[in-house]
């Protein structure tokens, strides 16, 4: 293959900055690939390497992957879980867990979570692209998996670094310096090996960008062209997006709102243990998701939009699914006309051969304008 393992485009003005200052804060977002929880994936060595090279710079991380997240849920959760933690630079990686999302949703939703991150203060952002079994038939085509081309796209367009982890770690493979089972025992999922691998590629990129002092950025936030955004590719893109508040939404039945320990990335949920129990709110925007603490536990719902036909949501359960835990996303559509519309849910049961309590855990309701 002659795909280059990264392409620079642009310095990362603000890493180098933050270095110089003594204090840097390092953003990832992605899935489980990145999902800082199980202490060995690729981000844990880049962060040993960045420490051992800058001993005097403080670091602090915000990882804010989750397993089994895409970039759609990614949009609603980037203001509170990396913009407001002041990042100096944050790593995406979303091309596994967006590929098989249909290429105008993941377009939109890819777009809009950029947008979001190059406002406000200077940050460098970099796409990290993973590796899965159903990218193998393009990468062995000299040729980029259409999730990845299509973030390609994006990167040339917003002038963004990118890093083809995947195709470093196939490379090794191929080299017999590992077989594929030491790499991705599962076909996605790195071993401690294998998330070495990835780190190794990331690590010899930032070394690259990294080794002359001399290019070190004393750019102000307000003085670095990144600010000023071009028009999107996509004018429907998910740049503006809202979070509707619970006190707006009317409930009818047995309802609690509570605080939410069992998951830190969901601050308050609404709850019932009713079936029927239901809910209804009015909303001012074109689109709506709602995002729960799912489980094969979960409850379904039917619903509907401005009085229309009522619609059911059908979640599957995967099998490594637990009673709860998966921070899940149901999308109701973004092509609704703009302005106000009314949203109506009724909890139903989940399969008439269910033995075991079910409950209806709302973690987000949220808007696209």
């Amino acid at each position: 293959m002659t795909f280059p393992y990264w392409i620079e485009r642009e310095q990362l003005t603000a890493l180098q900055h933050g270095i110089a200052t003594g204090m840097v804060t390092l953003g990832f977002i992605g899935g489980s690939i990145t999902d800082g929880r199980p202490r060995y994936n690729w981000p844990e060595y880049v962060v040993q390497w960045l420490i051992e090279q800058y001993p005097t710079v403080r670091f602090r991380i915000e990882n804010a992957a989750i397993g089994a997240t895409g970039s759609d849920l990614g949009v609603f959760r980037v203001q509170r879980d990396l913009i407001d933690r002041g990042c100096n630079i944050v790593f995406i990686e979303y091309a596994v867990n967006d590929d098989e999302i249909p290429t105008e949703k993941r377009h939109r939703s890819r777009e809009g979570l950029i947008r979001k991150l190059l406002q406000g203060d200077a940050k460098d952002l970099i796409l990290v692209y993973t590796f899965c079994n159903t990218m193998l038939i393009s990468m062995e085509d000299d040729s980029y998996p259409p999730s990845i081309e299509e973030f390609e796209q994006l990167a040339n367009y917003y002038q963004l670094p990118s890093i083809w982890v995947g195709k470093y770690g196939l490379d090794q493979v191929k080299s017999d310096r590992l077989s594929m089972e030491e790499w991705l025992p599962d076909g996605i999922h790195p071993s401690k090996v294998g998330s070495r691998i990835y780190a190794e590629c990331v690590i010899t990129f930032l070394q690259e960008q990294l080794q002359d002092s001399g290019k070190i950025s004393r750019l102000t936030s307000h003085e670095t062209s990144r600010n000023k955004l071009i028009h999107p590719i996509d004018s429907l893109c998910w740049e503006q997006v809202y979070e509707l508040p619970f006190s707006q939404i009317v409930t009818n039945g047995r309802w609690v709102e509570q605080r939410w320990h069992d998951y830190e990335w969901i601050d308050t949920i609404l709850e019932t243990t009713e079936i029927g129990a239901a809910l209804a709110f009015v909303f001012e925007g074109r689109g709506l998701v709602l995002a729960f603490d799912f489980g094969y536990q979960s409850a379904e719902f039917h619903y509907r939009i401005d009085g229309g036909a009522w619609l059911e949501s059908k979640r599957d359960c995967p099998d490594w699914v637990g009673a709860s835990g998966w921070y899940r996303l149901f999308d109701c559509g973004d092509d609704l006309r703009p302005g106000e519309h009314r949203f109506e849910l009724v909890v139903q049961q989940r399969g008439s051969e269910s033995t075991h309590e079910t409950y209806f855990r709302l973690g987000k309701v949220g808007i696209i304008t």
